[in-house]
């Protein structure tokens, strides 16, 4: 709905386990006397809604399939970049349901069969939510605090700082990955996290900031 802010909804369904959205859910009934899932379809619609669904219901599987991998990745291939238009339902069964060390392994499997990764096949393939929703688990599936480097580089590096996901992010993740996220967030973009705070931000906000980095890299 209009005051539905989809960027933070995908980024916390997809980056959080199975346990935190359970207590998510629990602290969201406690706060709003609601229940999260009804309240997120009553503003999404589509395959969108349905991936969320399935995140919300944390059904996702714990072992690896090996019987399935090759099978996941030829499916998906064939749902998407193999065919005329996209069947996103199969998208969302594989991604939503998979454990995460089946789909690193699918996603291999995936670019041997297509020549490509399957982030390129999900841009090309799909559109709006649902795109950035299965992007956002993909990326995550490959590494969360990878996932959240970008997103604090893209918060500051746009024109005019995204000032409320710069923040979410560092108060969210400064006692959880904020060591990994520095390390990633250094290797991909050449310069440290916290260099790239002080060019961008100013004053005490700034000191917020750098305090919740923690350090120089």
């Amino acid at each position: 709905g209009a005051g539905t802010d989809d960027d933070v909804l995908i980024e916390i369904l997809a980056s959080r386990t199975s346990e935190q959205i359970k207590d998510i859910i629990k602290v969201y009934k406690k706060e709003f006397g609601m229940k999260l899932e009804k309240d997120i379809c009553s503003d999404t619609s589509g395959h969108y809604q349905k991936l969320l669904v399935i995140i919300l219901q944390g059904s996702r599987e714990e072992e690896v399939d090996e019987d399935k991998i090759e099978k996941d990745a030829k499916d998906l291939y064939a749902a998407g970049e193999g065919t005329l238009g996209t069947d996103e339902e199969k998208f969302i069964m594989i991604l939503g349901n998979r454990s995460e060390e089946h789909l690193r392994k699918m996603f291999d499997a995936y670019r041997k069969i297509s020549g490509s990764d399957i982030e390129d096949s999900i841009e090309g393939e799909t559109t709006g939510n649902l795109e950035n929703l299965l992007l956002a688990v993909v990326k995550c599936v490959r590494s969360v605090p990878a996932f959240f480097a970008e997103s604090l580089y893209k918060s500051m590096r746009r024109a005019g700082t995204d000032d409320d996901t710069l923040m979410r992010i560092m108060v969210s993740r400064s006692e959880v990955d904020m060591l990994d996220i520095r390390a990633c967030f250094k290797r991909k973009y050449g310069a440290s996290l916290y260099a790239t705070i002080q060019e961008d931000a100013a004053g005490d906000y700034q000191k917020a900031l750098l305090y919740l980095c923690g350090g120089n890299d």
